[in-house]
């Protein structure tokens, strides 16, 4: 008995056959000897009651010619020009696809059996044998491998094999795309398997859109790193974006108590007054700006903007400059806010600004230098309490209180020192040694002026001048501020002085200076010698003169 898919037998092959040359193989073991066309082999029935005919050594052929199919020695040799046997077809498994049909309105190889050519068996009980498709041999020379089954096909028109997808080639019938519906079989019947041409279609379709769809989420995603990346480096290493100019239109902005030159940069980016923080970060550089309501203009280079908020024509902006006296301010109020002379004053002496107890009172040394929003309308109250409260703010954190203790003063005394210094020192690296003149003066051994200070500037504030030449009638003017009467600190603060002559009041230079006079603008000589110092002073009066001559 045969197996399913093998031939019913082997043919025996005669080594010394010169119609092979002696060294040719046996067709039958050539690779795809047999087989059809499409690499599918015929069925063979397969019974599992049947029984199968055996097949006699000595049982041979005769074909036409002549030939011997024993081979001489017993074994049927195989005819060279006879059409090969069918092989067993494996498409003819229950779950097996069909061999492809070129030609759908012919019949399908499977359905013709090939031609005999090989010898029968006997037919076995209760089976029918049907009869075999006749058909001439073939001509001797023409290969047994042409159209085994199929004389009437012509392999010319099978259409070429593609190996490329139908999508990359441009073709709109490929059949590369699959599809889980049914449709209709080979042998007319349904089947599962690929789909129609619409069905390949719509594929090809989906699979352009979902390429074109991945396309595109890379592009956005390249797009994203690329601005992301461009805005790094340009943070890191490139120059800050700014605007060019003075800008146009207008803008109110509120700087807030206690605000850096950054957060002063974000309020103005805000508003879109400059282009980036950084721009006006860079201009501002050391510039001291202070909080306050600011008008400014929109589209503004950070060189500008600053220009423009240190400028106290900016609207809405009180300036109050370093060493002003009280009455000097209540003026500046009156001013800005368009009021009658000598209105602000009034409200500081029946208001309550918030004083601390230790200042009595008196709000000469607590009305802070700064910049103030102070459009039409406000209080003058109101601004003048601003004043106390950023000076009690910068008192404490100076530590006011406690250092006054360790030099032997008073908070209130420190305050009037400093507003000696403020009014005395031409330049703020003078504002050391000339707190050191008062501290050595104030000494009790300080025999030569007897602890008095003899300061002008306590006159000039006494009189309610500002006057240079002060004559020897002018020292006796009586006022307890007047230095030359009364050893010792005046009453009080004689000015609003800075944050830097505070903390020189609170730790002098070094020295033993009793003495100083400028000379001229630039040139303040310090001595201990009562001798040297008179002659500076003869030295200033002098350039007086020069000047009083021009």
């Amino acid at each position: 008995m045969t197996d399913y898919g093998q031939n019913p037998g082997s043919q025996p092959w005669q080594p010394d056959d010169g119609l092979y040359g002696g060294q040719q193989e046996w067709p039958g073991g050539q690779p795809g000897a047999g087989h059809h066309h499409y690499g599918g082999q015929q069925p063979q029935q397969h019974h599992p009651h049947q029984q199968q005919s055996s097949w006699d050594p000595g049982q041979h052929q005769q074909y036409p010619g002549g030939w011997d199919t024993t081979g001489g020695a017993g074994m049927p040799l195989a005819d060279p020009y006879a059409a090969p046997e069918p092989q067993p077809d494996y498409y003819g498994t229950p779950d097996a696809y069909p061999p492809p049909n070129p030609h759908p309105g012919r019949p399908h190889p499977q359905q013709q059996p090939g031609p005999p050519h090989q010898q029968q068996g006997p037919p076995q009980h209760g089976h029918h044998q049907p009869p075999p498709h006749q058909q001439q041999p073939p001509h001797p020379g023409q290969g047994a491998r042409r159209n085994r089954g199929r004389e009437d096909w012509d392999p010319a028109s099978r259409p070429p094999e593609r190996d490329g997808h139908p999508f990359f080639d441009g073709d709109g019938d490929g059949d590369d795309d699959f599809d889980d519906g049914p449709r209709e079989g080979r042998g007319g019947g349904r089947s599962v398997g690929r789909g129609t041409g619409r069905d390949r279609r719509g594929a090809k379709r989906r699979n352009g859109c979902a390429c074109l769809v991945i396309a595109l989420v890379l592009a956005a995603g390249l797009g994203g790193l690329g601005y992301l990346g461009y805005n790094f480096w340009n943070d890191r290493f490139g120059a800050a974006p700014d605007y060019s100019g003075e800008g146009e239109g207008s803008v109110n902005v509120e700087i807030p108590e206690g605000a850096s030159i950054t957060q002063m940069g974000n309020i103005l980016k805000d508003k879109g007054v400059v282009k980036s923080v950084q721009a006006f970060v860079d201009a501002a550089g050391d510039e001291m700006l202070h909080p306050g309501s600011y008008t400014l203009h929109k589209g503004m280079s950070g060189e500008a903007a600053v220009k423009m908020m240190l400028s106290p024509e900016a609207a809405n902006q009180l300036v109050i400059p370093e060493g002003r006296r009280a009455t000097a301010v209540y003026a500046m109020i009156d001013e800005h806010l368009g009021l009658k002379e000598d209105t602000t004053a009034k409200i500081a002496e029946k208001g309550d600004l918030g004083l601390p107890d230790w200042a009595d009172g008196n709000p000469e040394g607590f009305l802070w230098p700064s910049s103030y929003s102070a459009a039409e309308g406000t209080d003058p109250e109101k601004l003048l309490r601003e004043m106390v409260k950023r000076a009690n703010a910068k008192y404490t954190e100076l530590g006011l209180e406690e250092k006054a203790e360790k030099v032997g003063q008073t908070p209130y005394e420190i305050v009037t020192i400093a507003s000696l210094i403020e009014a005395e020192g031409q330049s703020k690296e003078e504002f050391g040694k000339v707190s050191r003149v008062i501290y050595n003066r104030m000494k009790p051994d300080n025999t030569a002026t007897n602890g008095m200070l003899q300061f002008d500037s306590t006159i000039n504030y006494a009189k309610g001048e500002s006057n240079l030449d002060i004559s020897n009638q002018d020292t006796q003017f009586d006022s307890p501020y007047n230095t030359y009467l009364h050893a010792g600190l005046p009453p009080g603060p004689i000015d609003n002085p800075s944050e830097r002559a505070i903390a020189a009041a609170l730790e002098p230079t070094p020295g033993d200076w009793l003495y100083f006079v400028t000379v001229k603008p630039g040139d303040t000589r310090f001595t201990a010698s009562k001798e040297k110092h008179d002659r500076n002073v003869e030295e200033f009066n002098e350039n007086q003169r020069k000047k009083e001559d021009e």
